[in-house]
């Protein structure tokens, strides 16, 4: 059985994300919120997030113990990103990329 969750359109480039990501995949999901816990990024708060909604589903949905479900899989990619600029030098502009991800955690009991 495979459970998911995700989050959708995080203000935040996938590249930080990937950073927390990397760190959960593999792990139990009870011991991934603990590892998440006390990340000092705030990155990890919205894995965080996802990763307690994909419990939830594992829980409600399918009548899974949290005991027994692990991450298969947590993934960050790459979400719109909004084009805005900035005024540079001699009136010319410079562009500001203002990116956005989407958190994708996948647990299961097997």
């Amino acid at each position: 059985m495979q459970v998911q969750a995700i989050t959708r359109n995080v203000r935040m480039s996938a590249q930080k994300v990937r950073e927390v990501t990397r760190q959960i995949q593999g792990l139990g999901a009870l011991q991934a919120q603990a590892i998440l816990h006390v990340v000092p990024r705030k990155s990890a708060f919205w894995v965080a997030k996802t990763l307690k909604s994909a419990i939830a589903n594992a829980e409600n949905n399918n009548g899974a113990k949290s005991e027994t479900l692990r991450v298969k899989e947590a993934m960050a990619n790459t979400g719109t990103t909004m084009k805005r600029v900035t005024p540079k030098a001699r009136g010319s502009a410079g562009p500001i990329l203002k990116r956005s991800c989407h958190i994708k955690i996948v647990l299961t009991d097997e």
